[in-house]
């Protein structure tokens, strides 16, 4: 019987503590704060995608157009809003750097596309299951942090970069991507 009253006290509390969280208090909208580098930069009013195709959406590869003069790189949004996910590169005095663009739940992301292990520079988006998918190895990431869940390249989580929306383009800074690009060839 006091075990019954217990759980039945326990019930109540909670309930109570629920329905005061929920319903108590004013309503407070949070200051805005700057993204970080593996969250979106821009709300998703700025993205108007065609119809998502069905189960996981390869990656088509698109231009970059490269100001150097200020250190800019840029996509067009359209680009993404078409094909929802993106490959593109970026030649450097080192190389060449690989990363990917995709539409995810309404947002837009832009992380480094490689998986040093497997050395892949491709990966599928599930949007369905919140995944990408590496191409060659099948390693998943968390589409929205780009955290490794399971597979054989894991330990080297898609690192984002920061970005803006202007006048149709997905504007980033060439230095940005460049960080993304290097602590993503590190295992973390």
């Amino acid at each position: 019987m006091i075990k019954k009253l217990v759980i039945v006290a326990s019930i109540f509390v909670i309930i109570f503590t629920l329905t005061a969280c929920t319903n108590g208090g004013p309503e407070t909208t949070p200051a805005p704060t700057s993204p970080a580098a593996n969250e979106p930069a821009t709300p998703s009013s700025e993205v108007h995608p065609k119809p998502r195709p069905e189960g996981a959406i390869e990656a088509t590869w698109i231009e970059a157009t490269v100001d150097t003069e200020n250190q800019a790189v840029s996509i067009p949004i359209s680009e993404l809003e078409d094909n929802w996910n993106a490959h593109f590169k970026m030649e450097t005095g080192d190389g060449e750097m690989n990363f990917m663009a995709y539409i995810f739940e309404g947002e837009v992301y832009v992380r480094a596309n490689v998986c040093p292990p497997c050395r892949s520079v491709g990966f599928a988006l599930d949007e369905a299951e919140q995944l990408l998918i590496c191409d060659r190895c099948a390693t998943l990431f968390d589409a929205e942090t780009g955290s490794g869940i399971k597979g054989a390249c894991v330990d080297y989580p898609k690192v984002g970069v920061p970005y803006q929306i202007a006048n149709g383009q997905v504007l980033m800074q060439s230095s940005d991507l460049t960080a993304a690009y290097e602590e993503t060839l590190l295992p973390g």
